[in-house]
């Protein structure tokens, strides 16, 4: 893949340097050691990466945050920083001219609390697998998979409730007063299992499975295609206590987050949808979780339910959709590969020479694709309000943080864009310049 692809996108929310598809790199995992063209780097040695360019360095360069991040993660005090002055301004000036909202995609308390200082006026997409991959979460997560029947899986998904709700109330906390819309559990299951090695062993260990029934679980849940397999609102669907299980988390944090006078505001995220159906069913399970977490909590949370338009057939039938949906929002990494019938972690094989070549004028997972892709969303927003007026509608892929991308979000019409938390900045420059080229062409 390429700067767009997951791993990429992933390792920027975190705000950490990726630097994906090495096609120069000749490793020896014998020698323990890796060649690029001449030059030999041992194990052990430095290398400094350049994640704007790509750019790898032999040693160990010197390298410091930016003054504004300095003071935005509180290392340096704002009277002391005259970069970070300027960008304020700069920023202030751009929040009196935009009109469309700039949320961020974050997983976690802290990437939600860096979203707030970089100015997010909310979360546009919190992706919660992020939430189960570390420690003791992994494994109760492989516990939940494996499970022979419906009470195994209920009791392990009983373990993963109390980490998703913690997580679920630091971020209510960090975005006190401002929407945060969550996911439902979306990737393919066979992604939290190990495929061979020591961790097998151990997982089967935990789980008191031998190392052959272990495979064949892995084996049975490998799919030829799992971007387009059992995923997203699929899984809920067929293990419908998943749904159930992540809707009392996010209710039992809302209620507690409230209690401790916290302003908050849910906003919960059906994936994958293509069928106004599969939407009826998950949206079902959700307010039945609502009405008894409040029923017995005594508290009244308001929310809202709606769906992720990732597929072709959600954008054309998204008057059907509607009818359920108290929000869109486009996922347009998922969309972009469905109408292109592009793998954007494959793509970067091709795609350089595509664009170098004039095939197509950009790469469109980082920039919109408004022929094709930006059609789809046009009519899904046309078609969506046709049934209801109100209807909130944003954009939370990739595409959410590029300047050419979100001017076509503010022509189209959405209320906000989400992208990660370090790229809110552009975002908010680009909605501004989006609403000064609009009044201009008024004139």
């Amino acid at each position: 893949g390429g700067m767009t692809s997951h791993a990429a996108v992933v390792a920027r929310g975190m705000g950490k340097c990726a630097i994906v598809g090495c096609t120069a790199l000749e490793i020896s995992h014998e020698q323990r050691q890796m060649r690029i063209g001449e030059v030999m780097i041992a194990e052990g040695d430095w290398l400094t990466l350049d994640g704007g360019t790509g750019r790898v360095f032999a040693g160990d360069l010197p390298t410091q945050p930016s003054e504004v991040m300095r003071v935005i993660s509180g290392q340096q005090p704002a009277s002391e920083a005259p970069i970070y002055q300027g960008f304020a301004t700069l920023m202030g000036w751009s929040d009196g001219y935009r009109r469309l909202k700039v949320r961020a995609n974050a997983d976690t308390p802290r990437d939600a609390r860096v979203a707030r200082n970089f100015g997010a006026e909310g979360i546009g997409l919190c992706r919660t697998e992020h939430m189960f991959f570390e420690g003791d979460r992994i494994t109760a997560m492989r516990e939940m998979i494996v499970a022979r029947d419906e009470g195994g899986r209920r009791r392990a998904l009983e373990k993963l409730l109390p980490m998703q709700r913690a997580d679920f109330e630091g971020i209510f906390q960090a975005m006190d007063g401002c929407p945060v819309t969550i996911r439902l559990l979306d990737p393919p299951l066979h992604e939290f299992l190990p495929h061979g090695g020591e961790e097998s062993s151990l997982l089967a260990a935990s789980l008191n499975l031998s190392r052959q029934e272990l495979a064949r679980v892995v084996s049975a849940l490998r799919e030829t295609n799992p971007m387009l397999g059992h995923r997203g609102c699929r899984l809920g669907i067929v293990y419908p206590e998943i749904t159930e299980m992540q809707a009392r988390a996010i209710f039992e944090a809302a209620v507690r987050a409230q209690r401790r006078g916290i302003e908050v505001r849910p906003e919960i995220m059906v994936p994958l949808v293509s069928d106004v159906t599969e939407l009826r069913h998950q949206r079902a399970i959700i307010e039945r979780a609502a009405d008894q977490v409040m029923g017995v909590m005594g508290d009244t949370i308001p929310y809202l339910i709606g769906t992720m338009i990732e597929l072709p057939r959600a954008a054309l039938t998204a008057d059907e959709l509607a009818t359920e949906a108290d929000f869109f929002s486009f996922g347009t990494n998922d969309l972009t590969q469905t109408t292109f019938g592009l793998s954007r972690d494959d793509a970067g094989r091709f795609l350089p020479q595509y664009v170098d070549g004039g095939i197509y004028e950009d790469d469109p997972f980082q920039v919109l694709d408004r022929k094709g892709v930006g059609k789809l969303v046009k009519w899904a927003v046309r078609d969506g309000r046709d049934v209801k007026p109100g209807l909130k509608v944003g954009i939370c892929g990739e595409h959410g943080g590029e300047p050419r991308s979100v001017a076509f979000c503010h022509e189209a019409g959405l209320d906000y864009v989400s992208c990660s938390p370090f790229r809110v900045p552009v975002a908010r420059l680009a909605a501004a310049h989006a609403a000064l080229a609009e009044s201009a062409g008024d004139r």
